[in-house]
């Protein structure tokens, strides 16, 4: 039966996520370590929720299901080249994709993009109501926080894991993307590409350029080839999501398309053009894969990765 509320926050102790073996430190196929790692962070949120009950604890699970688990590979697999295995890293793992949860949530609201799809399910504000996304979306950044430090690195790691994600989250990455982002629908220039540049590198690259962090992070380093990989990623992911607005069937990409153009957005299309901004991407996906070099063969996953971030189609 599940536990009241009030009644678990005086649980002295909460109960261990049990390991029942040890993974190694083998390099898998892309889809293979995708699907793999998106099980595992799954498995730790709900695990994190098991004795919860109520809308909100249900509202957290129903946002972080059905998605790629991009975020969390990518915690994993940059984990394990350096030297941590997946039972080590999937805390990390889970939190990244709980607070980006969190933040496509909060995003759907009618206060902010005002969505009614979301992974081609309806959007939590539309399948309970707005005071349920809030505070799921509030409940899923705390929940991040909570996660990491039961990542399996040394605490002052595990320190340097959650100052860097409050960092990259709030008013210096992901929100202070999304505030420029607001304030663009009514500013009376539209942006330039340097100024959607920095936005984007805000708003989706902080979170992804975190995750490609997590492995360092972990092993103690604060500068690491995977700090260039992840800043060219996020861009790349960014401009293939501006892509995905114009080519992209709502069916397929699982929320709406065109809201861009319809609102009249500057976005990568409509500063470089269709093709300019594909060739853009390809680009950047390149210069992600030449700053891995360092790690040979072990990194090939990552840069099937980054082929993957612009050949998707959702």
């Amino acid at each position: 039966m599940a536990m009241p509320l009030g009644q678990l926050l005086w649980m002295p102790e909460l109960p261990k996520f049990e390991v029942t073996r040890v993974e190694d430190l083998t390099r898998k196929p892309f889809a293979e370590a995708l699907a793999n790692a998106a099980a595992a962070a799954q498995g730790r949120i709900e695990f994190s929720l098991l004795q919860l009950s109520g809308p909100i604890p249900d509202a957290m699970k129903y946002a972080t299901a059905g998605g790629k688990g991009l975020r969390a590979f990518l915690a994993m697999e940059s984990a394990r080249l350096h030297g941590f295995d997946g039972v080590r890293a999937s805390p990390a793992a889970a939190a990244i994709e709980a607070l980006h949860a969190y933040s496509l949530v909060h995003d759907d609201l009618p206060c902010m993009d005002d969505d009614d799809l979301r992974r081609g399910q309806p959007t939590v504000h539309r399948k309970w109501d707005e005071a349920t996304a809030v505070l799921t979306g509030d409940a899923l950044q705390a929940l991040a926080f909570q996660l990491i430090a039961q990542a399996g690195c040394p605490a002052e790691a595990r320190l340097n894991l959650s100052a860097a994600l409050a960092i990259a989250a709030g008013a210096h990455g992901m929100v202070g993307g999304q505030a420029m982002d607001i304030a663009a629908e009514t500013a009376d220039m539209p942006l330039t590409l340097d100024e959607i540049t920095e936005l984007q590198a805000g708003k989706t690259g902080a979170l992804i350029r975190w995750s490609a962090m997590v492995g360092p992070r972990m092993a103690g380093l604060h500068h690491d080839p995977l700090d260039v990989y992840g800043d060219c990623l996020g861009l790349a992911f960014q401009i293939a999501d501006d892509v995905l607005d114009v080519e992209g069937d709502a069916a397929e990409v699982g929320k709406a398309v065109g809201k861009d153009a319809d609102a009249g957005k500057a976005t990568f299309v409509t500063l470089l053009g269709l093709q300019g901004a594909k060739d853009r991407a390809t680009q950047l996906v390149a210069e992600a894969c030449d700053a891995l070099s360092c790690y040979g063969a072990e990194a090939e996953t990552l840069k099937e990765a980054a082929q993957f971030v612009i050949a998707r189609r959702k």
